[in-house]
């Protein structure tokens, strides 16, 4: 299946202003060359189809021969000039492309079509480039703007961001061989540990016997009322895993601040009074209690990041957890609160 390479219902780009002289990055030349192949190879457009989508073309009506090509192969029906002309024609945009002569021109600028993917690939590149211009050109012009609220403005960027780099990546189908070989070798290092777990263990043992550990690319979600525990639950694995089993955890927080989060990890940890460790009021042996049994959390590769100003789960915090080195080669676990 063809994958979905950016969101083709976005609303049509505005306009920006590049200054004088200035055109938007673009690839005519190979446009044409990618549309010609399309129009001669019949398998040309599985290919393309991953890549491209019809508004990363710039020329506006090599964006209507696309969709055309897409018309035809959606319906299962043969692509070449003749069947692109009628359906061109059938969309009224036959005039608009530049007749059934554009068409046939098509064919005669492509060189060959065994470089198609790599051609595809400079399209989008252009089109990620284009992309970001207007991107910045909007937010340019909204910073600008006295009325606009920052913290919104800073979130519209991030999340265009965000979705224009979802967008670019790519996910290759890979021959299933190496999946295999590297499924056999998980099955092996099961069958070695003690435990009979498969995954990262959270210390809750009938849980792990359900679960056979947290395993990797899961993603698990823990869902109650208000004030039904979910956090707690959510820093007793966590520290498990991170004190009991040398883990690494990343917490990302959006309703507590980081201290407030290590507070209620310290009163776990330490078994001392809670609001005794808000207020700072321990009698001299529970600070020696303090002392030696933080020691457990000061080393263990736990990690905690908020974003206050953000009132769900936004894009930006999910880039940050996707892309923040520190985190990302450290931690088996990435929990959101």
């Amino acid at each position: 299946m063809a994958e979905k390479r950016y969101n083709n219902t976005r609303k049509k780009a505005d306009p920006v202003d590049l200054g004088v002289g200035k055109m938007p990055p673009q690839a005519l030349e190979l446009e044409e060359a990618v549309l010609g192949a399309m129009l001669l190879e019949k398998d040309a457009f599985i290919n393309v189809s991953e890549i491209l989508k019809s508004d990363c073309f710039y020329k506006e009506a090599h964006q209507h021969i696309f969709e055309a090509i897409t018309n035809l192969f959606s319906r299962e029906q043969p692509v070449d000039i003749l069947t692109v002309t009628e359906e061109l024609r059938r969309m009224s945009k036959l005039d608009e492309v530049g007749g059934a002569f554009y068409i046939t021109q098509l064919t005669g600028r492509v060189a060959s079509a065994a470089h198609i993917e790599y051609h595809s690939r400079i399209i989008y590149q252009k089109f990620l480039q284009r992309e970001m211009i207007r991107i910045s050109g909007v937010i340019q012009t909204k910073a600008f703007d006295d009325t606009e609220d920052v913290n919104d403005l800073l979130e519209e960027a991030e999340n265009s961001l965000f979705m224009l780099s979802q967008g670019s990546m790519k996910r290759d189908a890979v021959q299933i061989n190496p999946v295999i070989s590297e499924a056999i070798e998980n099955i092996k290092k099961a069958s070695q540990r003690t435990d009979g777990l498969s995954g990262v263990p959270s210390g809750f043992t009938e849980l792990d016997r359900i679960t056979s550990g947290w395993q990797a690319s899961d993603m698990v979600v823990i869902a109650a009322r208000p004030a039904m525990g979910k956090t707690a639950f959510v820093l007793s694995m966590a520290r498990n895993m991170a004190v009991k089993y040398k883990q690494g955890v990343a917490v990302f927080s959006l309703e507590m601040a980081n201290v407030q989060l290590v507070n209620r990890l310290i009163v776990s940890e330490t078994e001392l009074n809670a609001d005794k460790i808000k207020n700072g009021r321990l009698e001299p042996y529970e600070w020696e209690q303090l002392d030696h049994k933080i020691k457990s959390l000061i080393d263990a590769p736990l990690f905690v990041m908020i974003r206050p100003d953000y009132p769900s789960l936004s894009c930006a915090l999910k880039r940050d957890a996707s892309k923040s080195n520190t985190i990302s080669k450290s931690s088996s676990l990435t929990t959101f609160n």
